[in-house]
C-alpha cells in the first residue's frame, strides 16, 4: 500500500471547522424553531446550507490535509454531489429536531438516514479522487465510521432537541455541544480514512482534470469561515430582534394592564368597568335579564389613614381588594374607582342575588385586618341600583347606585341598601347645592356675622368669633350645619375658609381703625384646613394684607380634630403659634383627649361644648364636668370659654366656678358686622327667643 501522512495544521483546523459547523448547526435549530411561517422555511433553507457547507469543508479540509506520495486531485462533479448531499442531511436534521417531540424510533430513525448520509458525503468525496486501482476499504474501520456517523447524527439530533428548552447559559452549553459533535465528526471522517487503502502503482483519475489543490485548503477555509460567520451572526441579530420584540411586546402588555388596572390592588380600573357596563347592558338588553351594581365604600378608612399613615392605608385597600375577589363570582366584575370606593358588577343578578353578596361583603369587609402587626378595622357601606328598575344607561346606574350607599351611610354605615327613586330627589337636592356651593365665593354670597366675647359675668367685650353664613340668592339664608359638611367633604371648605380667614382679619382691623376696638378675632378651622399644605400661608397673608397684629387672631379647632392624629397636629399647630397666632381648642368635653397630648398642644384656650351649658344647673352632672374643666385649664394655665350662655343663672355659675370667658344670647347674639355695635350699646337687651338662632351658629 502507498505511504500516506497528514498535514497536522489542516487536521486541526477541520477540527475547529467541524466545531464551527456544529454550533452553527445548533443555533439553527433554535432560530427555525422560535420563528414560524415562511420566516421559519428561509430559516430552515439558510441554516441547511451553512451548516451542510460546515460539515462539507471540515471533510473537504480533511481530504486535503491527507497526502500521497502521489498527485491528487478532486471530480468536481462528485464533489458537488457530495456538498448537495450534506446539505440535504442537514436539512433533513434542522426539520427533525424542530418536531414538537421527539419520539425515540424518530430519533433512531432520523439518526440512521442523517448518518447515511454524511457518511455517503465522505465516501462519495473519497471517490472523487478517482483513483485507480480503486481505494481498497477495510471493513472493520469502514462499517466503524459509519457507526460513528450515525451515533453522531443522533447526538446531535437529541442535543439540539433539548437545547430548545434550555435558556440558562445557553451559549455554554451549545458549546459544549458542538464540541462533542465536533470531535465525533472528526472522528468519523478520520476512521473512514483510516480504513482506505492505496495499492502500489496507483495513480490519481482527477489529478490532471479535477480541482488543483494547491490553492484549494485556503479557499475552502475562507469560503467556509464566511458562510459560517455569515449565519451566526444573522443569527444573532435575528435573536436580539426577537428578544427586543418579546421584550416591546411585553412592555406594551403591561402598559396596557397598567392603563386598564389600579396600580396598588391590580384591580380593573373605571375604563374596564366602562366597557363591562356597556356588554353587560346589550346583553341584557337582548336576553331580557337583569344585572346589579353595588357600589361600595369603606367607613373608617380616613381614620386609619391619619393615624398610620398612607402606606399602611394602601396595604389595607390591597386587603380589601382581596376580600371583595373571594367574595364575588367568577362571572362578576370589581373594579377601583380610587380612594376606598370599589364597585362591583353582578352580571346576571336578581334583587336576592344582589343582598346576598353585599351582606357576604359586609361580613367579610367588617372582620379585623392585620396590617403591619396592627389591627384595623374598616367597614364598608353599600349602595345596590338594578338594571333595568333602576337605570337604562351606565351613568344612571352608576349614580344611583352611589345615591343609595350614601344613604346607607347615613343609616348607620356597616350595611347596604337598593336604590329608590325618592332618593333622587334629595341626591339631585345635593348636587343643585354642590353647584351653588362652587359658585357662591365669586358670586359674594357669604357674609360673616359675628357674636362678642364678654370677660364674665357681663363684660367687658374681649373678642369676637367670626360665623360663616350663606345667604342663598332664592334659598335665602343657609345655616351652616346645611352646607358646611357638604364643603368638608369635597373641599371646598379650604377656599370658603381661606376667605372666611381674610374676612374676619379685614373686619377686626376696621373696627380697629373705626372705633378703636382693641378686640381679638375668632375663627374656626376645620380638618381638612388644618392639614392643608398652604394653611401657613393663607394665615400670613391675610395678617400681612390687613396688617393685624397676630396675636388678635384665634383659630379655633375642634376636640376631635386636634386629636385624630396628635402628633401631626402638633407639628402643625406649634408653626400656628410661632407666627403668634393663638390656638383654641373648641367643642371641649365631647371628644377622647388624652391629657398627655393635651398638655403639650400650644393652645391658650379651652371651649367648653355648649352641650354642658342648656342644662347647666346646681348639683348636676354637667356642673361637675364643667367645674372639673374649668379645673382643668387653671391647671394648665388655659383660658375657659363657654358657649351657649342663655341665662342669668348659667352666667353666674360658670361665674363662681371660675370660668373666664362667656358666649352666648344672654350677652349677644351673632349679627352682621354692621348691627354690632348698635347690639353692644344697648343695655341689657336678652333676646327673649333663643331658638331661632341656635341653629345658625
Amino acid at each position: 500500500m502507498l505511504p500516506s501522512s497528514y498535514n497536522s495544521t489542516l487536521v486541526v483546523i477541520s477540527l475547529l471547522v467541524a466545531i464551527l459547523a456544529s454550533y452553527t448547526a445548533l443555533d439553527m435549530a433554535g432560530r427555525v424553531n422560535s420563528n414560524k411561517g415562511r420566516l421559519s422555511l428561509l430559516w430552515l433553507l439558510g441554516g441547511s446550507f451553512a451548516m451542510g457547507f460546515g460539515i462539507w469543508s471540515m471533510h473537504f479540509i480533511g481530504m486535503l490535509a491527507f497526502s500521497l506520495p502521489i498527485p491528487l486531485g478532486y471530480d468536481l462533479g462528485l464533489t458537488v454531489y457530495s456538498l448537495l448531499i450534506a446539505i440535504a442531511s442537514s436539512c433533513f436534521a434542522l426539520w427533525l429536531s424542530c418536531r414538537k417531540e421527539l419520539l425515540w424510533w424518530r430519533l433512531a430513525g432520523g439518526a440512521l438516514l442523517m448518518g447515511s448520509g454524511i457518511a455517503s458525503m465522505h465516501y462519495l468525496g473519497m471517490a472523487a479522487m478517482r483513483m485507480q486501482p480503486g481505494i481498497v476499504y477495510d471493513t472493520f474501520y469502514f462499517s466503524l465510521s459509519i457507526l460513528i456517523a450515525v451515533l453522531a447524527s443522533g447526538a446531535a439530533l437529541f442535543l439540539a432537541f433539548q437545547l430548545r428548552r434550555s435558556t440558562r447559559h445557553i451559549i455554554r452549553i451549545r458549546l459544549l455541544a458542538a464540541s462533542v459533535m465536533g470531535v465525533a465528526i472528526v472522528g468519523m471522517h478520520y476512521t473512514g480514512m483510516l480504513g482506505a487503502g492505496f495499492p502500489l502503482g496507483s495513480f490519481c483519475g482527477a489529478a490532471n482534470t479535477g480541482i488543483d489543490t494547491d490553492w484549494l485548503s485556503v479557499v475552502v477555509i475562507v469560503i467556509t469561515l464566511a458562510v459560517l460567520s455569515i449565519a451566526l451572526i444573522l443569527s444573532m441579530l435575528d435573536a436580539r430582534t426577537s428578544i427586543l420584540a418579546r421584550s416591546l411586546a411585553k412592555a406594551n402588555n403591561e402598559l396596557v394592564h397598567f392603563a386598564l388596572h389600579d396600580n396598588l390592588t391590580k384591580l380593573p380600573n373605571r375604563i374596564i368597568l366602562d366597557d363591562r357596563l356597556s356588554h353587560a347592558l346589550h346583553k341584557a338588553t337582548d336576553r331580557n335579564q337583569s344585572f346589579a351594581v353595588l357600589f361600595m365604600d369603606l367607613d373608617g378608612f380616613k381614620a386609619v389613614n391619619d393615624a398610620y399613615g398612607h402606606y399602611t392605608g394602601d396595604k389595607l385597600l390591597v386587603q380589601v381588594a382581596e376580600r371583595i375577589q373571594q367574595t364575588m363570582r367568577p362571572e362578576d366584575t370589581a373594579a377601583r374607582l380610587g380612594g376606598d370606593e370599589f364597585v362591583l358588577l353582578l352580571d346576571p343578578c336578581t334583587p336576592d342575588d344582589a343582598s346576598s353578596i353585599a351582606q357576604q361583603l359586609i361580613d367579610q369587609l367588617s372582620t379585623p385586618y392585620t396590617v403591619d402587626e396592627h389591627i384595623l378595622h374598616v367597614s364598608a357601606s353599600i349602595g345596590i341600583a338594578l338594571y333595568p328598575t333602576d337605570g337604562n344607561n351606565e351613568h344612571d346606574l352608576m349614580v344611583n347606585a352611589d345615591t343609595a350607599m350614601y344613604h346607607a351611610k347615613e343609616q348607620g354605615k356597616n350595611g347596604f341598601r337598593f336604590f329608590e327613586s325618592a332618593l333622587n330627589t334629595n341626591a339631585h337636592h345635593q348636587r343643585q347645592l354642590l353647584q351653588d356651593l362652587r359658585k357662591a365665593i365669586d358670586a359674594g354670597e357669604f357674609v360673616l356675622h359675628y357674636q362678642p366675647k364678654f370677660i364674665a359675668p357681663s363684660g367687658p367685650v374681649t373678642g369676637v368669633e367670626a360665623l360663616l353664613r350663606w345667604q342663598h340668592p332664592e334659598r335665602g339664608l343657609i345655616p351652616p350645619d346645611h352646607f358646611l359638611p357638604l364643603a368638608e367633604k369635597t373641599g371646598l371648605i379650604v377656599p370658603i375658609g381661606s376667605w372666611v380667614l381674610n374676612e374676619a382679619c379685614g373686619q377686626l382691623q376696621r373696627w380697629r381703625n373705626e372705633q378703636g376696638k382693641d378686640w381679638t378675632v375668632s375663627v374656626n378651622l376645620s380638618a381638612l384646613q388644618l392639614i392643608h399644605p398652604k394653611l401657613l400661608d393663607t394665615i400670613q397673608s391675610a395678617l400681612s394684607k390687613h396688617q393685624l397684629p397676630p396675636e388678635k387672631l384665634t383659630l379655633e379647632i375642634t376636640e376631635t380634630t386636634a386629636m385624630q392624629d396628635a402628633e401631626t397636629s402638633l407639628i402643625i399647630l406649634e408653626k400656628i403659634t410661632a407666627l403668634g397666632v393663638n390656638i383654641s381648642i373648641d367643642d371641649f368635653g365631647t371628644g377622647y383627649s388624652s391629657l398627655l397630648y393635651l398638655k403639650r398642644l400650644p393652645a391658650k384656650e379651652l371651649k367648653i361644648d355648649r352641650g354642658f351649658i342648656t342644662e347647666l344647673a346646681e348639683n348636676t352632672d354637667d356642673a361637675a364636668i364643667v367645674s372639673a374643666i374649668v379645673a382643668l385649664g387653671k391647671t394648665l394655665n388655659l383660658k375657659t370659654v363657654a358657649e351657649g350662655v342663655e341665662t342669668s343663672e348659667q352666667s353666674e355659675l360658670l361665674t363662681r366656678i371660675g370660668c373666664h370667658t362667656l358666649q352666648g344670647y344672654l350677652l349677644g347674639k351673632p349679627v352682621p358686622p354692621e348691627e354690632l355695635i348698635d347690639q353692644l350699646r344697648e343695655n341689657g337687651a336678652v333676646p327673649v327667643d333663643f331658638t331661632a338662632y341656635r341653629n345658625q351658629s
